[in-house]
């Protein structure tokens, strides 16, 4: 071999490394981001509770708009980082839980609801995002720990083949591109909704900030 071929051999051996590490480091991850986004999410009457005994008005803010920055936060970091469920490279080499398409787009829901209703103001929004987020952490650990993590076990064999992305590539496939629509249509209807929301607030600020006319007065009789 020439010194350039051992070259691009050892760069590409490198860059595959890097990304089947950087892979596997985020399927080993997402576990600990979807338990703290439930704690953080089914917590929130723990929170409330707490704020009652705050004396301190600061403190109590301080503490509900870090409340607030962490369980959103975390959210969107756990929606971001389940992306790879939708690389289709990804989904059918590495073994990955089968219906992780589908908790990615119960997380988007859960954002989609959060940015179109007050979840912490309105009882019927709040269960409806807690419903979403326990339906998408069933799918996910569901698969995750009854499959991908129990290859080992004889008697979950046919189990892991059914909802490990690797074993069943047709079925994973077909789950991703049906789950990529969804998020195209979510994505779609946030845009139109943050569309009617500005156009409107738009409105309503010109309205406000135009020069209101002046009531003629009559001559004054002589």
């Amino acid at each position: 071999m020439k010194p350039d071929d051992v070259s691009n051999a050892i760069t590409q051996a490198l860059i595959q490394g890097g990304a089947q590490w950087m892979v596997s480091t985020i399927v080993a991850f997402l576990p600990v981001l979807w338990t703290m986004t439930l704690m953080l999410h089914l917590g929130r009457p723990y929170v409330l509770r707490t704020l009652r005994h705050c004396g301190l008005r600061l403190g109590a803010d301080i503490w509900w708009m870090s409340y607030l920055l962490m369980r959103d936060g975390l959210i969107l970091i756990t929606f971001g980082l389940s992306w790879i469920f939708f690389q289709p490279n990804i989904v059918a080499n590495s073994a990955l839980p089968i219906t992780g398409p589908l908790a990615a787009l119960s997380l988007l829901l859960v954002l989609a609801v959060k940015l179109v209703r007050r979840i912490d103001d309105d009882v019927q929004a709040y269960r409806l995002a807690t419903v979403l987020l326990v339906v998408g952490a069933t799918l996910y650990y569901g698969p995750l720990v009854f499959a991908v993590e129990a290859a080992s076990q004889g008697y979950l064999a046919g189990f892991g083949q059914l909802f490990t992305s690797s074993s069943n590539v047709t079925t994973a496939l077909t789950i991703m591109w049906i789950s990529l629509v969804g998020v195209g249509l979510v994505a779609v209807w946030l845009f139109v909704q943050a569309w009617i929301r500005a156009t409107r607030s738009m409105a309503k600020r010109m309205a406000a900030q135009s020069p209101r006319s002046m009531p003629s007065k009559e001559p004054a009789a002589i």
